[in-house]
């Protein structure tokens, strides 16, 4: 079976109940293979980046399996605003956030309640400078485990969308992202829009930020936030430390 998320945020939970910890976010218009279900709740793999996880059954769309493969070869057209909204014919109002997908909307077959949108879309490959005009568009949002959008997210969930609106796939988890790209061996060799990512005690990756000029990251600690990057890792002014050891730096794109 196929689905796509037609509500504006849906949490993607590590086990079937109401409270299972959040591991990621299904934004409206991404498409799913639902792997198996167990009473109200469905086992998904998210098309775009094969992450998986457990949603309310309710919460999205059964599509076919056509329709499932033909939306996976489209161009991904994205929202491109903080947040905008879906109309209907029925007067229906569905706020959307930034980095929604709109590829389905002219799909008569798929689009079903007839959802139209007039905001502003993104879509296609940017050039890598336009990475860290996207981050700022994310800056000061609340760090949230699991979120995908300027209402809460994660540090990871940060940098594949902010790499996603710029036309680039990336995978969900800063563990596996680390595993992507080429390794830099001095922060000096980086360029803004390059990913550096940070260890714990045991040597796990726990940590990404994107890198931007003159040696400041950005990234979700907290909030997303902008603060110093050096050899040591990342050093937070208002707290006069470093806050995360650093462990390799990544040319993705």
């Amino acid at each position: 079976m196929f689905g796509i998320c037609n509500l504006a945020i849906v949490p993607v939970r590590s086990e079937a109940s109401d409270r299972s910890e959040i591991v990621t976010q299904l934004l409206f218009g991404e498409h799913i293979e639902i792997l198996e279900r167990q009473n109200q709740w469905s086992r998904i793999r998210i098309q775009f980046d094969d992450y998986e996880g457990w949603v309310d059954s309710k919460q999205y769309q059964i599509i076919s399996e056509q329709h499932f493969n033909q939306l996976s070869k489209e161009a991904i057209i994205l929202n491109a605003d903080l947040i905008d909204y879906i109309t209907a014919p029925n007067n229906l109002l569905l706020p959307i956030p930034l980095g929604a997908s709109l590829s389905f909307l002219n799909n008569t077959e798929i689009n079903t309640s007839n959802f139209d949108f007039e905001g502003t879309k993104t879509s296609g490959i940017k050039p890598k400078s336009a990475l860290i005009k996207t981050a700022f568009m994310y800056l000061n949002a609340p760090y949230l485990w699991g979120g995908k959008t300027p209402f809460g997210i994660d540090c990871s969930g940060f940098t594949q969308m902010v790499y996603k609106l710029n036309g680039y796939k990336i995978h969900r988890d800063a563990s596996q992202q680390a595993l992507e790209g080429e390794p830099l061996s001095f922060i000096e060799e980086s360029e803004a829009g390059d990913l550096a990512f940070f260890d714990n005690e045991e040597g796990n990756i726990i940590h990404v930020g994107i890198i931007m000029e003159n040696n400041y990251i950005i990234h979700g600690s907290g909030k997303v936030r902008i603060d110093r990057l050096d050899h040591l890792g990342i050093y937070n002014a208002e707290l006069n430390k470093h806050t995360h050891n650093l462990r390799v730096i990544k040319k993705i794109i």
